[in-house]
């Protein structure tokens, strides 16, 4: 299957444009008339920019920041640690280029920007996410177009908001990791959540210890799980390619046999409902 292209959004804003055609066009503005963009999921700007701060006090700033024309100033579209920056290391002036942007598109933006950056934590970009469905009205499936992500990758990262808040803290301060927080959503108790949480902090303990100990009891581990049918593994992945989301099948030996589809939203819901009866779907 053919990867989609990671960055729709900016080529809505900059559609064909070269670096050299940008440094072109851009325009020196004052840092002073630029506000930061309200949408901008990253809320670690400031880590790590030393070296980028060092740059720009030798070199200046080699690739112009976007920004979008407000009746008091400017407000910044792309180019959020380039603008700390520039004003972290003293400059009055940053090149920049004008476009006309919405303000789903300003959200849509910094993510992508972040994203193909890998600068965002999980968290982040769950928190980005819900943002689009809630105060655009983008289903997971728009959102995973936009931002070039499979739609059952954008539910995913969404489920993570489910969690505690000193959890998803930890996530978003990098004491545990995505795998980690996703091992935590098999336990039901919140309690259970946050006291494993802490567990993996002081022990150091890896993803898959930790999926052993959210392992339901009653059930077999991962290692004793009886090794499944080649051709029932496959058409589970096929299943789960057409519904987009985890599918399992139980084969029928002391008792009946059982196909469960996972669903996490009514959006979700709803589109496989679609997909059962074989109507089209946003994705299709």
């Amino acid at each position: 299957m053919t990867r989609k292209a990671l960055g729709k959004g900016i080529r809505a804003i900059i559609p064909e444009e070269t670096q050299a055609a940008l440094a072109a066009e851009a325009r020196p503005i004052r840092l002073s008339e630029i506000r930061p963009n309200p949408f901008q999921p990253r809320q670690r700007v400031d880590e790590n920019l030393d070296e980028l701060v060092q740059s720009v006090k030798e070199m200046g700033i080699l690739q112009p920041v976007v920004v979008r024309r407000r009746r008091d100033g400017y407000e910044l579209v792309m180019g959020e640690r380039r603008f700390r920056a520039a004003r972290l290391a003293g400059l009055d002036q940053i090149p920049a280029v004008v476009r006309s942007v919405e303000d789903g598109e300003m959200l849509e933006m910094a993510l992508v920007e972040n994203l193909q950056r890998r600068d965002l934590n999980a968290i982040e970009e769950a928190l980005g996410y819900k943002r689009m469905t809630e105060e655009f009205g983008q289903t997971h499936e728009e959102v995973a177009r936009r931002v070039g992500k499979d739609r059952s990758t954008v539910t995913n990262v969404l489920r993570l908001l489910s969690l505690p808040f000193k959890v998803r803290d930890a996530v978003a301060a990098g004491q545990i990791s995505a795998g980690h927080a996703r091992a935590l959503l098999a336990v039901e108790s919140r309690r259970l959540q946050v006291e494993l949480c802490d567990r993996i902090i002081k022990e150091d303990l890896s993803v898959r210890n930790v999926e052993r100990l959210c392992q339901p009891k009653g059930k077999p581990t991962r290692k004793e799980t009886p090794e499944k049918d080649p051709h029932i593994r496959a058409l589970e992945e096929s299943l789960q390619e057409y519904f987009g989301t985890k599918v399992r099948i139980r084969e029928p030996k002391n008792g009946p046999g059982q196909v469960s589809v996972e669903y996490y939203s009514n959006d979700d819901l709803d589109r496989v409902v679609r997909r059962i009866r074989g109507e089209k779907t946003p994705d299709s």
